[in-house]
């Protein structure tokens, strides 16, 4: 490793020479690193990272080693519509008598996630001692299913709302997202019970056909989701 070798690029004239270890770890494993920590950031941006840093602190595990009560309130500020003025000044308290008291509790010793942690305050009844404290937890727990359920509808978009259908309203967009992403739901609801609904909305002049002998068509057979689909 501790070899020369010439600097790629250059002309043999100059001369210039690293070491095969040099080459390596500057020129290889560091733009690698470089790469990886650039496609993190883009995944996480700074708010998201800020915010896991945030709910980490909650981790049960090593006996809550990770626990740092002016993180978890500067946790409670990013949601101020769940929790009051009052609450955040009550939370202070209640995560100091928390802290104390799971770490000198035998039943919250083996705890490793905040699943098991919620599931033990019930247990214990400390979901109704510490009630706050819970609705931190249970934030903390729904926060993965959020974040997936909107990663589902900006990817459901791209589906919906295509070139074609660019001046579809918000209303029938949410409507046809709600269609989409609950797809396999809606696919166990029978036509005919959608159209007899339909039906009986308002005095009509005739009456819709019955689908009683017509076969069922996929939404994919329909076309929906591609681009020659009928517009509204």
């Amino acid at each position: 490793m501790e070899d020369n070798m010439r600097i790629r690029g250059r002309s043999r004239r100059e001369g210039q020479v690293i070491t095969h270890f040099h080459h390596y770890r500057v020129e290889i494993f560091c733009e690698v690193i470089d790469l990886i920590a650039q496609e993190m950031q883009n995944h996480f941006p700074e708010a998201s990272t800020e915010l896991l840093l945030l709910v980490s602190c909650l981790d049960p595990r090593d006996s809550f080693s990770k626990f740092n009560i002016h993180k978890l309130l500067r946790l409670v500020e990013l949601y101020p519509e769940d929790f009051t003025i009052t609450e955040r000044m009550m939370l202070e308290d209640q995560l100091t008598t928390f802290i104390y008291d799971v770490r000198h509790y035998e039943d919250f010793m083996n705890v490793g996630d905040l699943g098991s942690l919620a599931r033990k305050m019930v247990e214990t009844g400390k979901h109704a001692i510490f009630p706050l404290i819970y609705s931190l937890i249970e934030l903390a727990l729904v926060l993965p299913v959020a974040t997936a359920s909107v990663e589902r509808v900006f990817s459901a978009m791209n589906v919906v709302k295509t070139d074609l259908r660019n001046k579809m309203g918000d209303e029938w967009m949410n409507d046809s997202l709600v269609v989409y992403i609950e797809r396999e739901v809606f696919a166990t609801i029978d036509n005919e019970v959608i159209l007899q609904r339909f039906q009986k909305m308002q005095t009509r002049r005739m009456q819709l056909p019955p689908l009683s002998g017509i076969p069922r068509i996929s939404s994919t057979e329909a076309g929906i989701g591609s681009s020659s689909s009928v517009h509204r």
